[in-house]
């Protein structure tokens, strides 16, 4: 499977835990059980591909409303610390606390900036969320689900979660056997190893703002 397949298919997995503010606060709450991790991925899911369905041209015309919808309830089902840390790998312990704060958000902005990008164009009409494997301990889960292709291929995607205090965080999915930490910790090694974590941080903090001028520009025409 090419990367940009992967990007394509690992964009429904964020949104499914983050594009859920185009409908009401309200039903958000009732829709989304964070308690249960099936529960939480399943009808995250579900209101995530109604709500495409419904607005996808309004997503294609302003990109950026789909990063601003993911930035209200993105972070709460999504650790984005623990994400990052794994993605640094060796490199988190040798960091300052400045350094892990600035990674965490530029990544985190990276994120939204590539995956909000590549879901509008997705048209998958069929979803399966298959039952939790949760360990003996509670603390961790994870929950595969099934994407098909218009051409009847079946996609595996694994969502890894950990219990945190206030539910089920989300903080690594795997498509095909290819883990989005592992593939990122092995890209952002590499550069690190070249350029140093400064370099790096400084690159995605870049990119943030660029994705920010848009949120910006956007909200400014929506609102004219």
């Amino acid at each position: 499977m090419g990367r940009r397949w992967i990007s394509v298919v690992a964009a429904i997995a964020f949104a499914q835990i983050g594009l859920i503010a185009s409908l009401p606060l309200s039903a958000i709450e009732r829709s989304v059980d964070a308690s249960d991790p099936r529960a939480l991925i399943d009808s995250t899911s579900r209101i995530l591909l109604d709500q495409i369905g419904l607005h996808r041209d309004d997503f294609r015309k302003h990109p950026a409303k789909l990063r601003a919808l993911a930035d209200q309830v993105l972070l709460p089902h999504f650790d984005t610390q623990l994400a990052a840390q794994r993605v640094l790998a060796q490199h988190w312990r040798t960091a300052t606390p400045e350094q892990r704060k600035r990674f965490v958000e530029a990544f985190y902005n990276s994120l939204l900036a590539q995956y909000s990008d590549a879901l509008v164009n997705f048209t998958s009409d069929r979803y399966e969320v298959l039952p939790a494997r949760i360990n003996e301990a509670q603390t961790a889960a994870t929950v595969p689900t099934k994407i098909r292709r218009s051409n009847g291929e079946q996609i595996p995607v694994n969502f890894s979660l950990r219990k945190a205090p206030e539910g089920w965080r989300v903080w690594d999915i795997t498509v095909e056997g290819i883990s989005y930490i592992k593939s990122f910790q092995a890209d952002f090694g590499a550069e690190i190893s070249q350029k140093g974590l400064e370099a790096v941080i400084q690159r995605l903090e870049a990119q943030g703002a660029k994705v920010d001028d848009t949120r910006t520009a956007t909200a400014t025409q929506v609102n004219q």
